[in-house]
């Protein structure tokens, strides 16, 4: 497989050694480039050796470097190669459950190791053949984000409807042999993979350790769109009850910091959050696990670095009046929070959003759409409306359903921002941004 040079970076060690715009790259230290997993694992070597293609000649060129240096190559076409599609058809999966007419892009399902390890995506390894996963240990691709749900054979391949993901155990045995690592998650579907079978998967996983960093425990999420799907139960508050005692019971008989409860479950159960040192490193907070927690420490501390704890009269005839709109779960607790810690000169009002492009049961702010704070907050008295980054497509002000923030705050008639994190908001709170 030749990859096309279409740069050379002005100074950099691949110019120095005389590789041009034009070649064409066969291999690095003798070893055939799939993909960019193994261009940047083999351009790591000291002084490689480039094999390349120019005018029909195979040329071997060594480019002086020291390890771990950059090349100064770029290609014409992205060494990631073709998107590894999800081959599963899982019972919960949310894409099945996307509104009619959605942008073509979030109907994409992909389950790529490579963006696992790049990105911590998670994958369910279904699709990742006896040779791919000798090359990501041979690679030392690590660590890895993987979603097991059970480790019971038939109750997984039930779940995803491939009976190959019944073999998960082997392959995660194979990667902690070899002293790979890797994050887990099990997508929680009452009656199916709760319970007694929960209990094997944890039982299972944490005879991995230390190589099973941690087991993330996400309650299924369902939309109003699963006309023709899969029965499933959606989560109540009895049901988050007892997945978090089945948690705590985890963590009492294989210690705490490999168990950890999205979120989502402690909102529903009305459950307060652990305190910060129970999430460790919070290595699974993209996964909804902890995000409360760390939200709130930074807020308060970004609080009390203003000195706010000091009680202070409030200028009433200058108050700035800040409304945050949420998703259903999470207001409660951004309620008590800006309640708990006020910021002078900020009037502030929490307001829960319901979500009516996917349907009421989707209760987080991330899936939240421009449609549906238009619908919320059309006639809210406020100076300004709050909202989560989150709700945005990454370093886009574009929402799910294709409005733009603009828009929406056009349409309130009336300044939308977005926060990205909890000092961000105690300043917006504060007048200094």
């Amino acid at each position: 497989m030749a990859h096309e040079v279409t740069q050379v970076e002005r100074g950099s060690a691949a110019e120095r050694a005389g590789l041009r715009p034009g070649d064409e790259l066969l291999t690095i230290n003798g070893q055939r480039i799939i993909d960019v997993i193994d261009y940047e694992l083999f351009i790591c070597a000291k002084s490689p050796v480039l094999r390349i293609m120019r005018n029909g000649e195979t040329l071997d060129i060594k480019v002086k470097k020291s390890e771990y240096a950059p090349m100064g190559l770029r290609f014409g076409e992205s060494l990631m190669s073709r998107q590894r599609d999800c081959v599963n058809k899982c019972v919960f999966c949310f894409v099945d459950q996307l509104p009619k007419n959605v942008r073509p892009t979030l109907n994409v399902k992909d389950d790529d190791w490579r963006m696992s390890l790049m990105m911590g995506n998670f994958v369910t390894m279904t699709n990742v053949s006896d040779r791919e996963l000798e090359r990501i240990i041979a690679r030392r691709c690590h660590p890895l984000y993987i979603s097991v749900h059970a480790t019971d054979p038939e109750i997984r391949a039930e779940m995803m409807g491939q009976k190959i993901a019944g073999k998960i155990m082997s392959q995660l045995e194979k990667l902690a042999a070899a002293g790979l690592t890797f994050h887990t998650q099990a997508v929680v579907c009452p009656g199916i993979n709760d319970g007694e079978v929960l209990e094997r998967t944890v039982k299972d996983l944490a005879g991995l350790r230390p190589h099973a960093l941690s087991l993330a425990l996400v309650p299924v999420g369902l939309t109003g769109h699963r006309e023709g799907l899969y029965p499933l139960k959606p989560f109540d508050k009895d049901d988050a009850a007892r997945i978090l005692a089945q948690a705590d019971a985890f963590d009492e008989k294989y210690g705490e910091g490999f168990v950890f409860p999205a979120d989502e479950l402690y909102l529903l159960a009305g459950r307060d959050f652990p305190p910060d040192g129970k999430y460790g490193d919070y290595d699974q907070i993209e996964n909804g696990v902890g995000l409360c927690r760390r939200f709130a420490s930074e807020y308060e501390e970004a609080w009390r670095d203003r000195g706010y704890c000091e009680a202070r009269e409030a200028d009433a005839a200058n108050e700035r009046h800040y409304a945050i709109a949420c998703g259903v779960s999470v207001a409660a607790f951004l309620r008590e929070l800006v309640e708990e810690f006020p910021v002078p000169g900020a009037r502030v009002d929490v307001y829960a959003v319901e979500n009516r492009f996917f349907g009421p049961t989707v209760t987080v702010s991330g899936l939240l759409t421009g449609s549906d704070l238009i619908r919320a907050m059309k006639g809210v008295e406020c100076d300004e409306v709050l909202i989560s980054q989150t709700m945005l497509r990454e370093m886009q002000d574009v929402f799910l359903d294709d409005m733009t923030l603009n828009e929406v705050s056009k349409a309130l008639a009336k300044p939308v921002t977005a926060i990205p994190d909890a000092q961000r908001l105690v300043e917006r709170l504060s007048g200094e941004g």
